[in-house]
């Protein structure tokens, strides 16, 4: 939610005024099997926006029907529709710093001309979004939606997903360092959020491992959404706990010529980074190249360590300019490009784009002694030479097909199309020598169907394939080679009753997951320790039968205007998730979080000194969850707010237990007892239990005057286990969150500084630390400059400027990687 204005002039907006088509070919056949027609003829509707005072509203945006026709006001505040058929429509108009209007249209025979939309200031800026199949804003929804756009994208963009999302309200970061951060969603987070790439999974490795790299970019995106509710069935039950969309123009919707451009300096890790967005077209062909490149080095740490955190940290030596100590193994290089074309027709389009994405990026705090990278049993220990230094390459290849076509006549007023196919492979080397490969291949398909207004029900269906062929080949592949399969098909709703909309959503799915058991071995009943999982002559390999699951979920949801400027939404859910096959089959070293994982088909105890391994008498089940959301808004006037409160009770939750057990060199072993003097990893098994997850988000906003404006953020969040057997807190749940934010506003710049505080965190899990509190102060500075293109903006961002020597609790290396010192950085952006 942006919190600033951008008192920039106004940008030509998108055209669309579509080119006529005289075939539809087999999508309009397709329609007419599915669909019946109805006789109407075509009118007209025109009307103005106005404020209160009376006063014209320019660029207004007026949707019809869906979304399927949207025009923009004029200077006058006028507004025309010249193709609208005889019927019910809904009208949506929205407009920078005003609030939303929903209106219910009647056309008959006669045009409707002269249509009066009053809409009323908004301290709170309402931004429709791209995730939900039906329309949607930040006000419309019966749970919080956050979205980063515009400015406020640009000047929180980071060099990872994860980073860019952390000061949102009820999300933060995985942070694996400033190389793999994920985003975490209500202390939800990995398999249960689902990352997004224009609705499509992004199909890479990031839901295994935090060390894994999300395979988007946010320098070429235009908008990024945080999504919770009904909406998210469309996505399956791996978004059980939300769905994180990035929007981006790869597959070009229109032939307006734009060009956007970033230049940025960042000095705490000398990073470079570039980016450029170039959207063109001709007649009814439109195309787009986008492309960015990023360059940064270990960066520096604040303050200085105490004893206790030197034997956690490992360090460049001294930076020969200023002193400081760098966090080794945290240099990153990254680069992609994409190309996509779209042939645009009257009532729809058809495109495609292609993009590839390669990053190499040093892995914290894992540097391995010796030369070879088979030695894979030796004590993880720091190393102060990047040679032997441990690091990932990651690439990526990625195909997406993308249509829509708009049926001006028929029940089914809309088809949606979208295909994506993603071939990823993540490397782990060591010494110049590839230890493990992880690879990817996956394909996903969707139909999207969209039915006129029925009786006032708007809705959709959605038939839903994904695949993926998951790999893990080398000395630490703790996950053993799957292929996974869903099958789905969901049914959205929802219906204005007065003031009321109620949102309705069911879904149901069979996954299937084949696990290679080739790579799955050891003696059963007999000791753990790494080589029996290797060793041909004692190992007895592990069968799986195909795992199955079929899960059912369902919501309801309203969002009541009861007053002017005013709602209330509430939400209940009963979703269910299949297990990932990691969590499943999982038994090896993990190199990124410093573990050994086992997964939930196997159980692991001590028998006097010795560490057994048997296969679990459990069998999987599928996590149930059932969640119940209240939040209030506030958004018209000077005064604004959001107040969320959730409740979340999940049976079967799948979660990591810290055994107390260590994973040691071949034929050593220990226990619990003496684990203080011992250097291999923590044995960390999957187990099910039921857990608790409630806590509150809230959002005050208050515009001071017409320059300035401030904001009070805070969330909490507690996760508790509730079986008889199990009790105590979930691991690494990020603390209680309070921040402000104030905003100043003038003619040709703009600035804003920031305080977030995170609260000590003390619920943790048995065997898991304590974190202290920190606080954390940014500002920055975009200075306009007139004239140069449409947009050009100079810019000065500082983070950390306090130096303050802070820990991500939810991080698997929190005493290893802090986060960076004081930095500034410096840059260019604009468009023309």
């Amino acid at each position: 939610m942006s919190f600033f204005a951008n008192q920039k002039s106004i940008n030509s907006q998108v055209k669309f005024q579509l080119k006529k088509i005289v075939n539809t070919g087999v999508l309009s056949t397709f329609a007419t099997m599915l669909c019946f027609s109805q006789t109407s003829l075509a009118q007209s509707l025109s009307g103005v926006v106005l404020n209160k005072q009376g006063q014209a509203i320019y660029n207004a945006r007026v949707k019809l029907a869906n979304g399927t026709q949207q025009v923009r006001s004029n200077a006058q505040g006028r507004f025309t529709f010249t193709d609208v058929k005889q019927g019910v429509f809904e009208l949506h108009i929205s407009a920078r710093n005003y609030g939303h209007s929903n209106q219910q249209i009647i056309v008959k025979e006669q045009d409707v001309i002269d249509l009066k939309v009053v809409l009323s200031a908004s301290v709170m800026e309402i931004i429709d979004v791209y995730v939900t199949p039906l329309h949607s804003s930040l006000i419309e929804s019966a749970l919080p939606i956050n979205v980063l756009s515009a400015d406020e994208l640009k000047m929180k963009q980071a060099a990872t997903l994860g980073e860019t999302l952390k000061n949102e309200v009820g999300v933060h970061s995985s942070y694996y360092g400033p190389v793999a951060s994920t985003p975490i969603i209500r202390g939800l987070d990995g398999p249960r959020v689902l990352i997004t790439q224009n609705g499509l999974d992004v199909g890479d490795a990031s839901r295994i491992g935090p060390d894994h790299v999300v395979a988007t970019e946010t320098s070429t995106a235009t908008q990024i959404e945080v999504l919770r509710g009904p909406a998210t069935l469309f996505y399956g039950s791996g978004a059980i706990g939300g769905v994180v969309n990035v929007v981006d123009e790869r597959v070009p919707r229109s032939t307006d010529d734009q060009i956007d451009y970033l230049l940025q300096y960042n000095d705490v890790s000398n990073e470079l980074q570039g980016s450029i967005n170039i959207q063109t077209g001709r007649d009814n062909i439109a195309f787009h190249l986008d492309g960015f490149w990023r360059d940064s080095k270990d960066y520096k740490l604040a303050g200085e360590a105490d004893s206790h955190e030197e034997e956690h940290q490992a360090v460049d030596g001294e930076d020969e300019e200023h002193g400081k100590a760098r966090l080794e193994n945290s240099a990153s290089t990254a680069s992609g490009a994409t190309f996509g074309t779209s042939y645009l027709l009257d009532d729809g389009f058809i495109g495609f784009s292609y993009g590839f994405m390669s990053r190499d990026y040093g892995i914290p705090g894992h540097s391995h002694e010796g030369e070879h990278a088979d030695e894979h049993t030796q004590p993880l220990t720091l190393s102060a030479s990047q040679d032997s230094g441990v690091y990932a390459k990651m690439q990526q290849d990625r195909w997406q097909v993308l249509g829509e076509y708009n049926f001006a006549e028929n029940f089914i007023s809309k088809v949606g199309t979208k295909f994506a196919y993603s071939d990823y492979q993540h490397q782990e080397i060591e010494s110049g020598l590839v230890g493990t490969t992880f690879s990817n291949k996956s394909t996903e398909a969707r139909i999207d169907l969209f039915h006129r207004d029925f009786s006032g029900w708007q809705g959709a269906w959605t038939i839903h394939y994904k695949a993926s062929d998951f790999k893990a080949l080398g000395e630490e592949a703790f996950s053993p080679p799957a292929k996974s399969a869903m099958f789905a098909a969901a049914w959205l709703e929802e219906k204005h009753f007065g003031p009321v909309l109620l949102q309705l959503g069911a879904r149901i799915e069979q996954v299937t997951i084949d696990a290679d058991d080739s790579l799955i071995g050891f003696e059963e009943g007999h000791e753990l320790h790494h080589e029996p999982i290797h060793n041909e002559h004692h190992q007895t390999l592990v069968s799986f039968e195909r795992q199955s699951f079929t899960p059912i979920s369902a919501s309801a949801g309203l969002v009541w205007d009861y007053q002017s400027g005013y709602n209330l939404g509430f939400s209940l859910a009963l979703s269910q998730r299949a297990a990932s096959s990691g969590e499943l089959f999982s038994f090896g070293p993990h190199i990124g979080t410093n573990t050994f994982e086992v997964g939930a088909m196997f159980a692991v105890h001590q028998e006097g000194d010795e560490i057994q391994v048997e296969l679990a008498e459990q069998v999987p089940r599928v996590e149930t969850s059932l969640n119940l959301d209240v939040t209030l808004r506030k958004f018209n006037g000077d005064f604004g707010y959001v107040i969320s409160a959730f409740y979340n009770r999940i049976d079967d939750y799948y979660y990591q237990k810290n055994t107390g057990l260590f994973f040691v060199e071949e034929h050593e072993h220990t226990h619990a007892d003496d684990h203080e003097d011992e250097s291999g990893l923590p044995i960390l098994v999957y187990q099910q239990a039921d857990v608790h997850m409630y806590g509150a988000e809230a959002e005050f906003v208050y515009q001071v005057s017409s320059a300035v404006k401030t904001s009070l953020i805070a969330d909490y969040i507690r996760a508790r286990l509730v079986d008889n057997d199990e009790k105590g807190n979930l691991p690494r749940i990020p603390p209680m969150r309070l921040g402000v934010i104030v905003n100043y506003q003038a003619d040709n710049f703009a600035s804003e500084l920031s305080v977030s505080h995170y609260f000590e965190q003390t619920d943790i899990a048995e065997l898991e630390t304590t974190t202290d509190s920190y606080t954390m102060v940014d500002a920055h500075v975009n200075y306009y400059i007139a004239g140069v293109g449409d947009d050009l903006t100079l810019y000065l961002k500082g983070q950390n400027l306090t130096n303050e020597h802070a820990r991500v609790h939810s991080s698997f290396i929190k005493e290893i990687a802090p986060l960076p010192g004081r930095n500034f950085s410096i840059g260019i952006r604009g468009s023309f």
